[in-house]
């Protein structure tokens, strides 16, 4: 790694006390700094010479710190730029970073603060070891585990160095155009600070798309912490994401840190955002806004440094407007958007997808060569919808290759698939194309149906109406209760309590209704 004084850092501020304030903490780091007054004085040092990064104050008297992002942008400059906005100007820090810059800072400054986020920008953040082992987190002591027993993310492991190209995007496969717009995405954004928000439905790949993040980004050496928002009691959000002190509550014998602390210097991936309770969402936006914590039971706050990725397969626009999302969280973790597609979107990719996943099983499994799928059982399963996605492609290969038993997989060793009736039928020369839709067919009139009669017990008809929709949906997606509840809005809690309430059963068990119901229930 490249000592500071190979650095050159371009300090722009029109206050000649906090550019001297700036230029005398960085030389102290041993930077080599030049200092500008405005744009166009900072422009004259651009031309001149190229610099490690530049730090600009967004208001200055012939312009703003924005005017020189586009500059530079124009230009094709490499220089990564570092924003001072005025304090609470939350417009201005997500105006900066969709302009291409690399982080803000509020005034007033934080020194601490401000060294840290240069050096992150110059690649010299502290390789240091996380402060936390995941399995001492209150979640891996049996409080994040989710209900239905999917193997859904609490807290990632500290990730190795990563290899020159990335494992995750790697497992992204597919050339179709979405698929080729998101790794564009994910190479883009990698290389500032901005948050990203993953948008898309439940199994598509989300936290493969953070972790590719992750991974090509400068921060690939450092830790990379997934959290599953949904996962988490509400009573233990606090303690899991910021940490604890000894006594700050029973059971606090020892101080634990948050997931913050571990992802420290790396990147923290929340996983299913929208489900955070309003009052956890406060305390999270002020997190972000200060880029530090307090320990639940201390009474300073710890600094921290960490990108933030985000997901959800809700959409949050319509939360923000429905009153059970902050607005100004959404713009804080709204920045930049990469929407993942569903399996559905792009049938084409289907076999590659199909290819990967049949290696990895095998390998897993200590078999080779893997088997493979039959023209005729791929056409079969380009005719699906897979509301589940490729998690459900995954599953559903899984079992063909326990049935198949030979070198091939066949459409009997699928089993039976519900098959969208809006999706055409597909030859076994078509596939790996998008299907086209089938010639419209002229509809047929029915005749009106006579009105039924109106229920004499209005709750008790409402009950059954709800107990059959909530036993359609299990059994669409196969009695996985966090699949079925989010096809219909609904949290697993949610989702568990209704059924215990109808005396809803999967696999003839009765559902153990929750001690608390939801307030959105």
């Amino acid at each position: 790694m490249s000592s500071p004084s190979h650095f050159s850092l371009l300090v722009v501020d029109d206050e000649p006390d906090l550019r001297t304030l700036y230029e005398l903490t960085l030389l102290r780091e041993g930077y080599d700094v030049e200092t500008a007054g405005s744009v166009d004085d900072a422009w004259l040092h651009l031309k001149d010479r190229t610099y490690s990064a530049l730090i600009t104050d967004m208001r200055l008297p012939d312009g703003t710190g924005l005017d020189l992002l586009r500059r530079l942008e124009e230009s094709g400059r490499r220089e990564k730029a570092i924003v001072i906005t005025a304090y609470g100007s939350a417009e201005n820090a997500v105006e900066a970073l969709k302009a291409g810059a690399y982080d803000y800072l509020t005034k007033p400054v934080d020194l601490k603060q401000f060294r840290a986020v240069v050096a992150s920008a110059l690649g010299r953040a502290p390789a240091a070891s996380p402060t936390v082992v995941p399995s001492s987190l209150p979640s891996a002591q049996g409080g994040g585990v989710p209900a239905s027993g999917e193997p859904r993310p609490v807290a990632g492991l500290v990730a190795p160095p990563a290899p020159p190209a990335s494992q995750a995007m790697g497992r992204m496969a597919g050339q179709s155009v979405a698929m080729q717009q998101v790794r564009a995405l994910v190479d883009k954004v990698a290389r500032s600070m901005a948050p990203v928000l993953v948008n898309g439905e439940s199994g598509t790949g989300k936290e493969l798309v953070a972790r590719s993040i992750h991974e090509v980004s400068p921060r690939a050496g450092q830790p990379f912490i997934a959290v599953n928002c949904s996962a988490i009691p509400e009573h233990l959000l606090e303690a899991e994401f910021f940490g604890y002190r000894k006594g700050a509550f029973t059971g606090a014998a020892d101080d634990r840190e948050g997931f913050f602390q571990a992802a420290n210097g790396g990147t923290l991936f929340l996983d299913e955002i929208g489900d955070l309770p309003l009052a956890m969402q406060s305390k999270l936006l002020r997190a972000i806004q200060e880029r530090s914590v307090r320990p639940v039971g201390a009474v300073s706050e710890q600094v921290v440094n960490v990108r933030l990725l985000s997901a959800t397969h809700k959409d949050l626009g319509a939360e923000v407007q429905a009153g059970r999302f902050r607005q100004d969280l959404y713009y804080r973790l709204n920045v930049i958007q990469i929407r993942v597609p569903p399996l559905r979107e792009r049938l084409e990719d289907l076999p590659a997808i199909c290819e990967r996943v049949l290696e990895r099983i095998s390998r897993d499994a200590g078999v080779w060569p893997p088997p493979r799928l039959t023209r005729e059982a791929l056409a079969h399963l380009s005719r699906y919808s897979f509301p589940g996605n490729v998690r459900e492609l995954e599953n559903l290969l899984h079992r063909a290759v326990a049935f198949s038993g030979g070198e091939d997989i066949d459409v009997s060793d699928l089993g039976v698939l519900d098959l969208a009736v809006d999706l055409p039928e597909t030859s076994a020369s078509q596939v790996g194309v998008i299907p086209v839709s089938a010639a419209p067919v002229a509809p047929t009139v029915a005749p009106a149906p006579a009105p039924a009669p109106l229920p004499t017990d209005l709750a008790a008809y409402l009950d059954e109406v709800e107990r059959d929709v909530l036993e359609r949906a299990l059994e669409r997606y196969r009695y996985n209760r966090t699949a079925a509840g989010a096809s219909l809005g609904l949290s697993l809690r949610q989702m568990r309590y209704r059924m215990a309430r109808l005396g809803v059963h999967v696999g003839g068990e009765p559902e153990a209704p929750d001690t608390e119901r939801s307030d959105d229930a």
